[in-house]
């Protein structure tokens, strides 16, 4: 049984490009029941669905101010309570009951709460540790909010910690988070180099010098880091056009648009803009895990620019350039501008980097032992 917080499909964001690849690994080597939340509304392809034996999904659709009630009334977390559903308990009910299920995977610490407590091999793939994310957000908060992401981060660091103490084991997408749990284990993500491949993309049309960040524009360190990236450091280069590229980007990053910033909104082919850029940049501030959007720049040999958070956890040999003041990406980024040269030959690393270091069939293989399954 594999338990999503999020179907695991299309592979299109961070959370979604982990657990599709990792159901895919799954589903090649065991029959697989998928139980999982969908955004209202949403569709699933024939072809993902094809991917499992019996695919359940439940729309979602609680709003964040029910959740934010519901947790305070009962003392739990709201980032439980905005995932807390009878159907989702109810459907792993069922299936207990009415398969033969050797095995379960729980994707994202919200699927926690559906674990039987009398089950022989569980393994919880938290990804990141969001204890700790809530405490970098109340480190930056003030007043209510403040106190919200206290409270927040310590009933979630208890329930993370009942959860590791009854599975068989907790997985983190990257060492660095792995160890903010003793005894759990990295399974780190990888990338397709077939899919991110500059060799068959095309340019996007665009203003050059351009450089581009890529990601879900309603997560809340993305927004801060375009935000932050538009305001301090592209009025340092006057000559160069910045790309937001990325669905669902919420009215300050909208607001950032204009002669020197474009938005793009939701594209279909973000591989397009990563061709078109001169260099790519990974300023976030707050980043847990890998960051797939570095990896996916690296395999489109891009010159890659990332704040120390964002290049945490990732192997890259040298191959990206770090950064952490306005200044400093200024500088790294007119350095790269002016030398073609040296940006090329460090984007070409990158993609060897992350061939050699990042297939996914590679990185998912311990899930063989853990999971009990014979290799494929």
């Amino acid at each position: 049984m594999f338990l999503a917080h999020r179907a695991p499909f299309p592979p299109d964001r961070g959370d979604r490009i982990r657990s599709f690849n990792i159901l895919s690994y799954l589903a090649a080597r065991a029959r697989v029941h998928l139980v999982a939340f969908v955004d209202d509304g949403a569709e699933v392809a024939a072809d993902h669905r094809a991917l499992v034996d019996e695919c359940i999904l439940v729309p979602r659709s609680k709003s964040q101010a029910r959740a934010a009630v519901e947790g305070l009334a009962t003392n739990r977390p709201v980032s439980l309570t905005a995932f807390a559903d009878r159907r989702i308990g109810a459907a792993v009910e069922d299936l207990l009951g009415r398969r033969p299920i050797d095995a379960i995977y729980a994707f994202s610490s919200q699927m926690a709460q559906y674990l039987p407590r009398d089950f022989s091999r569980i393994i919880m793939d938290f990804v990141d540790l969001d204890s700790a994310k809530f405490a970098a957000y109340a480190d930056d908060a003030r007043g209510p909010i403040k106190w919200m992401m206290r409270r927040e981060a310590r009933l979630l660091n208890a329930f993370e910690q009942d959860v590791a103490s009854r599975v068989s084991a907790s997985l983190f997408v990257s060492a660095p988070e792995a160890a903010l749990l003793p005894g759990s284990i990295a399974i780190e993500n990888g990338i397709d180099t077939v899919r991110y491949d500059p060799a068959h993309a095309v340019a996007a049309p665009a203003p050059h010098p351009l450089i581009v960040f890529t990601g879900q524009m309603d997560y809340r360190p993305n927004v801060d880091a375009v935000a932050w990236f538009a305001q301090r450091v592209t009025p340092l280069l006057p000559d160069v056009h910045f790309a937001i590229v990325g669905r669902a980007p919420t009215a300050q990053v909208r607001s950032l648009a204009g002669e020197q910033v474009t938005v793009t909104g939701e594209v279909a082919d973000v591989q397009s803009w990563l061709a078109a850029a001169d260099v790519v940049v990974a300023p976030l501030h707050l980043a847990r895990g890998i960051q797939n959007k570095v990896l996916e720049a690296m395999a489109m040999a891009r010159p890659v620019i990332a704040s120390p958070a964002a290049a945490e956890g990732i192997d890259h040999a040298g191959t990206i350039q770090i950064a952490a003041q306005a200044a400093d990406y200024a500088s790294k980024i007119r350095d790269l501008l002016d030398d073609p040269a040296q940006a090329a030959s460090l984007g070409a690393a990158a993609r060897q980097q992350v061939i050699a270091r990042y297939g996914w069939d590679a990185r998912l293989k311990p899930l063989d032992e853990l999971m009990g399954l014979a290799p494929a």
